[in-house]
């Protein structure tokens, strides 16, 4: 009965998808988006997100935009940084790989931090293995064997919307 449940319910947000990307109300479009959202709905139904309704929580919405806003802000701030130690004459880095230790539970909350580093100047992500992600950094000022300061430099500014938006 619970998948019953799901798969209409995933019918009912492709056929509103649908909808809006047609922008149209005629009887053929709307026949044909509902054909095609059953269909989808039947086949490709366990491909989508386990938790699909968590999508029309306002209060994730309001989080996703928290977490965007400072991920621009630290962006920012990073880019400069970066600029600083290029245009330094003794250009002044330390490159290195380090571990980050997230306390993200889902695999997609896990994607989304390891995208949002990525997405800060100096550093990349290069892999997610568990509870892990490392992380090519490109001045390491601390201890590689001190991974709490490390988390809490490169990951703990992003974690704490990310938990509000996905767990």
């Amino acid at each position: 009965m619970e998948t019953l449940k799901r798969r209409l319910l995933d019918m009912l947000i492709i056929f509103v998808l649908w909808l809006l990307l047609t922008w149209s109300l005629d009887l053929q479009g709307v026949v044909a988006g509902a054909i095609l959202a059953a269909l989808f709905a039947l086949v490709l139904s366990r491909l989508l997100p386990p938790h699909v309704e968590r999508l029309f929580s306002p209060v994730r919405w309001f989080w996703a935009l928290m977490h965007i806003i400072s991920l621009a802000f630290w962006v920012v701030l990073a880019n400069f940084d970066v600029m600083y130690r290029v245009l330094h004459p003794n250009l002044p880095i330390r490159p290195g790989i380090v571990k980050v230790k997230t306390t993200l539970k889902s695999d997609e909350a896990k994607a989304f931090l390891a995208n949002s580093i990525t997405l800060t100047p100096g550093t990349l992500t290069i892999d997610i293995i568990d509870d892990w992600l490392y992380v090519h950094w490109i001045n390491v000022h601390e201890s590689l064997e001190d991974t709490e300061a490390i988390t809490r430099d490169i990951a703990g500014r992003f974690e704490v919307t990310l938990r509000r938006v996905f767990d």
